[in-house]
């Protein structure tokens, strides 16, 4: 089983970077997925090719960051919440569709589509105020236990707004 993600990064990052799971690059999440290996090629190449339209037609869209809240147990996981926007919305629900055609499951099914709740969360002091706006400008695939190795992350893939 791999574990995979979808996320728009809102630091910069290159591509094939490796980063430990405690330390991650503040990101908004667009969907977390299990997918099994396929015997017909690499199932995150093939998410690749599957996501890549869906993906650049959302690059550059400008979001803008709403209100704090906390998220987890009894809210102790502050966030940064996103402000709806209906391309924002559209890329998750392209994504949950390309996720589905290659057999992944979605990690979190209670928070998606119509449940999903797009925010940042903050870290090691970063986060993004409200008001502030952020630009899709780096779209990922990121591997979250490459070699079997929970304790890293590597970015698989980044499509990058054209400039």
């Amino acid at each position: 089983m791999r574990n995979l993600i979808l996320v728009v990064f809102v630091e910069a990052v290159a591509d094939g970077l490796v980063f430990p799971r405690t330390d991650w690059p503040l990101h908004i999440t667009l969907l977390r997925f299990d997918v099994e290996p396929s015997e017909d090629g690499d199932v995150a190449e093939r998410l690749g090719e599957l996501v890549t339209t869906p993906v650049r037609g959302a690059l550059g869209t400008m979001l803008t960051i709403g209100p704090d809240d906390g998220f987890g147990h009894q809210g102790s996981i502050p966030v940064s919440l996103v402000e709806r926007h209906p391309i924002l919305q559209g890329l998750h629900e392209e994504l949950f569709d390309a996720v589905a055609q290659v057999g992944g499951k979605v990690a979190t099914p209670h928070y998606v589509l119509d449940h999903y709740r797009p925010h940042i969360s903050h870290h090691d002091g970063k986060r993004p105020k409200p008001g502030d706006a952020v630009v899709l400008d780096q779209i990922a695939l990121v591997d979250m236990a490459p070699g079997g190795n929970h304790t890293i992350r590597r970015i698989l893939k980044v499509w990058r707004a054209e400039t």
